[in-house]
This record gives C-alpha cells, sequence and structure tokens, in this order.
C-alpha cells in the first residue's frame, strides 16, 4: 500500500507506531556495533599489553656519538656494519624518536648515578646520590615495583655491577661511591640476573693473600677466568650471600651459558674489557669473557620464562669512558659494541607485540664532533661537470674531512689508556717521549713525533716531567698546564693530550673531559600507544616516569 501526505496526516498512530520501530532498530544495532567492538578490543588487548621493557642505556652517548656511529656506518670505504645499517635504524623503521634533558637537582649539568636514578625512579635526585630523591629519601625503583608486580628483573652492563648506573636501579646510597655497600643493596633488592664485572667488591680482604685457602677457593670456583684480588674494607665473602639467596655464579662464557635460573655473573675483577679487546676476541671462539651482546641475550634467554614479563636494564658504559679520554677509536669500538648489543635485542623481539623497548643515553660526554679545519687543505682539483669545462678547479677554502679518516680511526689497536699502561711498565729510565712516540705510532694510525710526545708527558702526574721546563735537544718546551676546570681526572690527562695532539689528523675536536647538558636522543620501539608519550622533548624523570607507566600497564 502507498500512502500518500493526505493518508499520512490521517494516520498519526499509525505513524507513531512506525518512527518507534524505527527508533528501537536503531537503537538495537547501535548496541549491536559497541558490542562487537568491545568483543574486538578484548580480542585486541592481551595481544598489545606491555610485558616487557627493555631499556638500554649508552652511557655518555649523546647526539655525537650516535653521530660518530652514523657516520662510520654511512661513509667509511671499508665500514663492518653490514649493508651499513644501525641498530638505530632498526629502530626507528617503526619507532618513535624524542630528546631528553638530563640535569639533575639544582644542576646544570648530571653524573651517571643522579641520572640514572631519575631513570629508575622518576625522582629528581641530587648529583652522585642514588636510588635517594632530592632532599635524601629512599624511592621505590624501576625493578623494585617489577617484582612487587611478579615479573622478572635483569640488570647487565660492561663497566662493572656496583657501577653508578646499574647500582642506581638497585641501590639506595647518599654517593655513588660506596662501593662496598652497594653490593648488600643489590642482593637485596634481589634482581633475577646481575651480569657485569667488579668481582673485587664482592670478596673478604682476606682473598688478597695469595696463600690463604679463600683465594685457593675462589679460583678454582671461577676457573682461573678472573683475578682474584678483593677491594671490600671488611671480610664479609657476598658470594656465599648471594649463594644463599638462590644465585647461580658465573664467572665466564661457558658458565653464563649454562645459567638457567637467578644469575649473578662477575667476569672481571672491576670492569670488563673495553671495546676494542672485545672487537679483536669477537670472533675467537675461544673467548672467556663474554660479550655485552652475549650477557644481553643470556639474560633475554633467563627473564623471557616469566609469564608475568620483566624488566631489563643493559648498559653500554664504557662509550662514556673513552669520551671521558678523548680517545675517538675507542670510542668508535664501544659504539659498535653498543650496535651489536642492541641488533641482539632487536632479533630477540622480533614480531613480539608484548615487549617495549627503550633506547637512550644518561648523559652526552666529552663534546665530540668532526670539525673543519684550516690545516691539510686540499690539493685543487678538476671536475667533469659543465660547470667546470672552462678549467675551472675546485678548491674549498678548508678541509672538510675525508671519509677514509673512519677507517683510519676503527684501524686503532690498543686504547689510550692501554698505550700508557705499556709505557709505565718500561723502566724508568725508558720512560722518554720517543718512547711514547714510537708505541703511539704503532698502535695508531695517527702518528706523533717526539715534541708532541715531550708535551703529553708534561703532566702532574708523571714525576719526570714535573720541572717548570724542559728540554728536548736544543727546544725548551714550557710546562703544559692540564689542570683546567673541565679535565677533572689527573691520571687520564695524558690521554686528553694525546687527543688534541692529534685531532687535526683525526678531523676530531674535544671540548671536555667531562659530562655536558647537551639533550640526549630517546629512541622507542613497540605498541603505538605506549611509544607515542615518548616522542617529545621529556626530562629524565618524565623519561623514567613513562617507563613506570608502561610496566604497570
Amino acid at each position: 500500500m502507498t500512502l500518500n501526505r493526505a493518508d499520512y496526516n490521517a494516520q498519526p498512530d499509525l505513524n507513531n507506531a512506525i518512527m518507534k520501530a524505527l527508533m528501537w532498530k536503531a537503537v538495537y544495532c547501535l548496541i549491536s556495533v559497541v558490542l562487537l567492538s568491545c568483543t574486538a578490543l578484548d580480542k585486541v588487548k592481551p595481544e598489545t599489553r606491555i610485558k616487557n621493557i627493555i631499556m638500554i642505556i649508552g652511557d655518555g652517548m649523546g647526539p655525537q656519538q650516535v653521530g660518530l656511529l652514523l657516520s662510520y656506518a654511512r661513509q667509511a670505504p671499508h665500514s663492518v656494519i653490514a649493508n651499513r645499517i644501525t641498530a638505530l635504524d632498526r629502530m626507528m623503521e617503526q619507532g618513535r624518536l624524542g630528546i631528553s634533558m638530563t640535569y639533575a637537582a639544582d644542576t646544570l649539568v648530571t653524573d651517571s648515578a643522579a641520572s640514572a636514578t631519575q631513570l629508575a625512579t622518576g625522582k629528581f635526585v641530587g648529583a652522585e646520590m642514588l636510588g635517594l630523591d632530592k632532599d635524601g629519601n629512599p624511592q621505590e625503583n624501576i625493578i623494585e615495583k617489577a617484582k612487587r608486580m611478579g615479573k622478572a628483573t635483569g640488570l647487565v652492563s660492561d663497566t662493572r655491577i656496583t657501577h653508578a648506573t646499574p647500582a642506581a636501579f638497585a641501590a639506595h646510597q647518599t654517593h655513588r661511591s660506596q662501593e662496598n655497600s652497594i653490593p648488600e643493596d643489590l642482593l637485596a633488592t634481589g634482581a633475577d640476573v646481575m651480569l657485569s664485572g667488579g668481582l673485587s667488591y664482592w670478596l673478604p680482604k682476606s682473598a688478597n693473600d695469595k696463600n690463604s685457602s679463600i683465594h685457593q677457593q675462589l679460583l678454582q670456583m671461577t676457573g682461573n677466568s678472573v683475578e682474584i684480588k678483593s677491594s671490600r674494607k671488611d671480610d664479609k665473602n657476598l658470594l656465599t650471600i648471594a649463594q644463599q639467596k638462590g644465585y647461580t655464579l658465573t664467572f665466564n662464557k661457558a658458565q653464563l651459558q649454562q645459567a638457567t635460573g637467578k644469575t649473578l655473573g662477575l667476569f672481571a675483577d672491576s670492569g670488563m674489557a673495553n671495546g676494542i679487546v672485545e672487537t679483536q676476541n669477537r670472533d675467537n671462539i675461544l673467548h672467556t669473557q663474554p660479550t655485552l651482546k652475549e650477557m644481553s641475550e643470556q639474560a633475554l634467554e633467563i627473564l623471557g620464562r616469566n609469564k608475568q614479563g620483566f624488566f631489563l636494564m643493559i648498559e653500554a658504559g664504557q662509550i662514556d669512558w673513552a669520551a671521558h679520554r678523548n680517545d675517538t677509536g675507542l670510542l668508535l669500538h664501544e659504539m659498535l659494541r653498543f650496535n651489536d648489543t642492541l641488533n641482539g635485542v632487536l632479533d630477540w623481539a622480533e614480531n613480539r607485540q608484548d615487549t617495549l623497548i627503550i633506547v637512550t643515553a644518561d648523559h652526552e660526554t666529552g663534546g665530540l664532533g668532526f670539525s673543519y679545519s684550516g690545516e691539510n687543505i686540499p690539493e685543487p682539483r678538476s671536475l667533469p661537470g659543465a660547470a667546470f669545462t672552462d678549467g675551472a678547479l675546485f678548491q674549498p677554502n678548508f678541509n672538510f674531512g675525508n671519509p677514509v679518516v673512519l677507517d683510519k680511526i676503527y684501524a686503532q689497536q690498543l686504547s689510550y689508556h692501554d698505550i700508557f699502561s705499556q709505557f709505565d711498565k718500561l723502566p724508568k729510565d725508558q720512560q722518554t717521549p720517543i718512547k711514547l712516540t714510537e708505541l703511539v705510532n704503532r698502535y695508531t694510525e695517527f702518528k706523533i713525533n717526539e715534541a708532541q710526545a715531550l708535551k703529553i708527558l708534561t703532566t702532574e702526574a708523571n714525576p719526570l716531567y714535573r720541572a717548570g721546563h724542559i728540554s728536548l735537544g736544543e727546544k725548551t718546551v714550557p710546562k703544559i698546564d692540564v689542570n683546567g676546570a673541565f679535565f677533572v681526572y689527573q691520571k687520564e690527562n695524558r690521554e686528553n693530550l694525546l687527543a688534541q695532539a692529534v685531532a687535526s689528523n683525526q678531523q676530531v675536536v674535544w671540548a671536555t673531559g667531562t659530562h655536558t647538558s647537551t639533550p640526549v636522543f630517546v629512541f622507542v620501539k613497540g605498541e603505538e600507544q605506549v611509544m607515542r608519550p615518548f616522542a617529545k622533548i621529556l626530562h629524565h624523570t618524565r623519561l623514567g616516569q613513562l617507563a613506570i607507566d608502561a610496566l604497570q600497564k
């Protein structure tokens, strides 16, 4: 039946019935859509819930250090990075990028202890404090929070487990130097996996007696893999306490690979092997000290067995040590170690939707940069382009640097620290400028001369060169003041001076021997909704709180 307007107006009851029917049908459809949507969300939610958080900290790794890695990957004629694609490139394929300020409470610049504490707690802290707030009150850190939630937890570092960054995620001390107390805090917090160096802070002082029974027992326990010496001021054997708390002790790569549960791995008496040594040993299947990548992969294997998930902090800590010494060759190898480790983590997390990876730094160290100079300006040359067909020559006014220098930086065979260690082992009468020249020129591609070596040795740290002026043949060289405000580590000043001697040949400048306030990158990879808040200008307290929030999702 067809109704015209007159019929419609004449049947109000019928019209009302039709409208009500249509209205209820629309409501029914809307409810159905909502219910179906909720069902779909319920199905997605378990797959996108963040179960695992992996925080990777490049200690001292500012944008400048990242730039060194990227320059080497992209421009070195013989780059060892496969396809010139870094792990950070992989992070950004589906990740997000933010930046973060790092300063501690009431300061312009931070140290590692304060910065890492801010990442671990989300609270401002005073310089060189561990696990406290700015007023000195202990604060719950992300590992303690994770353990309350039933998650597994881990700390991995290539420095030592009692050093500032790993300690900040487990200890509560007024100063980072309290490394006799920090191991007890680590055991009290009870991270399931702790892998690093620093064995000397766990051993009783009686272990220093090589004839003692404890020394012999430790040699057998460690498989003679680690030097046995104690840095403790008491006779506590914290390894025994760790065993009582259920930890399996490991001291070399083979022992670590057998570990399946709670594990304490201490693979060096203090810091672990540096990046150059690790590069040289990586392809040696007999190497006994695990690499940072190997430690991280084993930590993931162990922690990944917890059905509730885990929190893992991995520190590439010797980036900072290389930058303090202004050792560009060593720094490159430390960045390559970081790159290898991050690649391993990304491989483990491939296709996982339940894992958030955060890559950042606690601060920048050294104020590094490649720079153009007025030295060694290239000779003019012709170019085939149309603009040069009239005989004009390509002739820049400055030396902007040849990428070949990156291969030469990579080719360094010993760190500056190890070069000076060899020098210091020579008989006193052989600790001369010519001997230092021979060592530097043997182990690096950037040669120095005897006059430069003399300047380097003119430091307060070297008693042979304390005179106000020192003669070199017929030349008299004024004593150099290396006690500048920004070169505070006296034992390393010779290394900073060596860096200055080769700087123009490396195309490298260093601003300082300490930390800077340069904001650092924050790379994140994971579920989009969780990543988004990180892609902003942050402070490390906010970055730390975002990590804690993600842990609780």
